[in-house]
């Protein structure tokens, strides 16, 4: 396959940034899309150009840290699957492909096609966790959990952080990632004893980073790669109403 490809291309976070025209033979459709990255910047190197920054971690779909947005969708043309899971046979010989970062003032552009997805750690430092001693490992229906809360729990759970959600909303807001870690611990018993405080704090910090507010759009759902339900936005906001109206009760 031959491609032409445009690539954001910003040398820091401090230098603006434009669009780099790239042509590059001899892909194969088998390669992933990150394999055919690795394969330009193979070829920048040979020619003494800077090769582009990208990240990449597991290369699973699991770790979320390879988000781009391509040909102007979150992780390019194919439904439910992240950027390195998508192969080159979602293209055809002679596209174009355009490639960017995630674009959101949350997400500030560390270098090329690398953001800085800190704020997502700093949402869940705020309370996206359980610190009570749950104590050692306990038999199995130990505790007994409605199949479907759990099926509920999981759904939410399955969520990788990478930041889809927020760079394909025209709000950039991040509702569907702090809905899916509120409410994968709101479902649990060992969730319950920090759920208001969680839900309170973890929106708080969501505001403090500079998110917007929920479209209503559904194209977070859409584009997300491990297909969370914005029902869990629906949930999110229950929840955050009940623990604004228990606190001030207390």
């Amino acid at each position: 396959m031959n491609l032409t490809l445009k690539i954001w291309r910003q040398p820091n976070a401090h230098t603006r940034g434009q669009l780099v025209t790239y042509s590059i033979s001899g892909v194969s459709p088998d390669m992933s899309f990150l394999e055919m990255l690795d394969v330009l910047n193979q070829q920048l190197i040979h020619k003494g150009e800077e090769p582009v920054a990208f990240l990449s971690d597991c290369r699973e779909g699991i770790c979320g840290s390879c988000g781009l947005f391509i040909n102007g969708r979150a992780h390019g043309p194919l439904s439910g699957t992240a950027t390195c899971q998508l192969h080159m046979r979602a293209f055809k010989d002679g596209d174009t492909i355009v490639i960017e970062p995630w674009r959101a003032k949350g997400f500030p552009v560390i270098r090329d096609l690398v953001v800085d997805r800190s704020a997502f750690d700093r949402i869940i430092q705020a309370g996206g966790y359980i610190s009570v001693n749950t104590g050692s490992a306990p038999d199995a229906n130990a505790i007994l959990i409605p199949k479907s809360a759990a099926d509920a729990a999981f759904d939410a759970a399955a969520c990788i952080g990478c930041g889809a959600c927020v760079a394909t909303c025209k709000n950039a807001s991040a509702m569907l990632f702090v809905a899916a870690k509120v409410s994968h611990l709101a479902y649990l018993p060992q969730g319950q004893p920090e759920r208001r405080r969680r839900v309170l704090n973890m929106v708080a910090a969501m505001d403090r980073e500079g998110f917007g507010s929920c479209t209503l759009t559904g194209a977070c759902e859409v584009e997300c790669p491990k297909k969370i339900s914005i029902s869990h936005i629906v949930r999110l906001n229950r929840e955050y109403l009940s623990a604004v109206v228990s606190d001030e009760a207390d």
